[in-house]
């Protein structure tokens, strides 16, 4: 999922004060996700299996993302498990479900699985979704993990949810590092009118207001397809900066309305790097946007991501914006369900604290809130191919502590 913000604005972020330091260690490869074990097959056929139901955007406007996600679960779950597809003699038996980016069908979806016995969920493509989840994960006491969902909201929503995947916290602290002082500047959020876009919003005005900056937003309902009236309100308002929030299948119609109305070449925009679909589209806005990076396909080439990319290839298929969640998630439920997944309390205790090696370097599940603490990166576009341009380290832009509510 995507966001953007202009040039003159970044450094005021991570001036906030809002950042928390964040424990560096990493575990070894062999253990980062099936313990002292490393997630072998002893004795499959004798022990319980372990039930995960994943609930995500099959279809939908953020299928494409969805897609992505599963692709890396398959490839981490691969990797967490050395190729067995079982820890410690539990098989790992996985359901999907298709939520469609909708929080009415992912609760119902949600409730069939806990009906069914199911202790372990994860998926949640999207913010809305994800926030509907959360509360049957407390009320049910199963554990949720949730995916590409980047509502700062899931953090420390209850002791039974933790995430795969960044937060809008992280993506706006990442945004701050191409820009200075936002003091007396004025900013304009341009957003679908979602939970998604909300919590940008809200967002931006939490840590850029806090430093002196007048924010504002333009919203765009998420089924609009004709996006040159929200281009032209983004650019009647004047912005000094244009922080861009956006996700899904209309991001080339976004993108080309706002190069047809000249308004990247009337303010400065940095928006995150979103799906390799949407590449060509960057392409023709001629270098005028710049990208923060929740991850850049081929960024990295550690263990875990050169393993993410062999098993890939091997299934034809490529790395994109949202496949470490997923490969990050079957990380989690692997290392979480090492003793099976009957004692969930269990299985939290032993993800919180937790730090291990993934696609993108060192992530730690923070133990207050179950934050994801993990690198971010600034990126650019050589035509189509992406690169990393610098890699943030997570204390950099760790989003402020919460307190788990309940």
């Amino acid at each position: 999922m995507q966001r953007s913000i202009t040039r003159r604005t970044a450094a005021a972020v991570l001036a906030a004060g809002l950042l928390a330091a964040v424990t560096a260690a990493c575990s070894s490869p062999s253990k980062a996700a099936g313990g002292s074990t490393g997630g072998t097959n002893t004795g499959a056929a004798s022990a319980d299996p372990i039930k995960v139901g994943l609930v995500y955007s099959q279809t939908g406007p953020l299928a494409g993302y969805g897609k992505a996600y599963y692709q890396g679960f398959q490839a981490g779950l691969d990797y967490a498990t050395h190729g067995t597809g079982a820890v410690n003699g539990h098989k790992i038996e996985v359901t999907q479900a298709d939520d469609a980016g909708d929080p009415t069908k992912a609760v119902s979806a949600a409730k069939d699985l806990i009906g069914k016995g199911f202790h372990i969920l994860a998926g949640s493509t999207a913010s809305g979704v994800a926030l509907q989840v959360a509360p049957l994960a407390a009320q049910n006491k199963v554990l949720f993990v949730s995916g590409p969902a980047a509502t700062d909201e899931v953090t420390g929503v209850n002791k039974y949810t933790f995430r795969s995947g960044r937060q809008t916290y992280q993506d706006i602290a990442t945004a701050a590092t191409f820009l200075p002082s936002v003091s007396g500047k004025h900013v304009t959020v341009l957003a679908q009118d979602s939970a998604f876009g909300q919590a940008n919003v809200k967002a931006v005005q939490a840590v850029l207001g806090a430093q002196g900056a007048t924010v504002d937003s333009v919203l765009a309902p998420p089924s609009a397809t004709d996006l040159t009236p929200f281009a032209t309100q983004a650019k009647d308002k004047k912005p000094d900066l244009l922080f861009v929030a956006w996700a899904g299948t209309t991001a080339q119609a976004l993108w080309t309305a706002l190069s047809q109305q000249g308004v990247l070449s009337s303010t400065t925009t940095v928006t995150g790097l979103d799906a390799r679909a949407s590449y060509p589209v960057f392409a023709s806005t001629g270098g005028k946007v710049s990208f923060l990076a929740h991850y850049v396909p081929g960024g990295t080439s550690n263990d875990a991501a050169k393993a993410m990319d062999a098993y890939l290839a091997k299934n034809s298929g490529q790395s994109d914006l949202f496949t470490p969640d997923g490969f990050t998630a079957a990380q989690m439920i692997v290392k979480a369900a090492e003793n099976g997944d009957s004692d969930v309390d269990a299985m939290v205790k032993k993800l919180e604290g937790w730090t291990f090696d993934g696609v993108k370097g060192s992530y730690t599940v923070r133990a207050a809130d179950h934050a994801l603490l993990q690198p971010m990166f600034q990126a650019k576009l050589d035509g189509t191919t992406p690169s990393v341009v610098k890699t943030l380290d997570p204390a950099a832009v760790a989003p402020a502590a919460k307190t788990i509510a309940g």
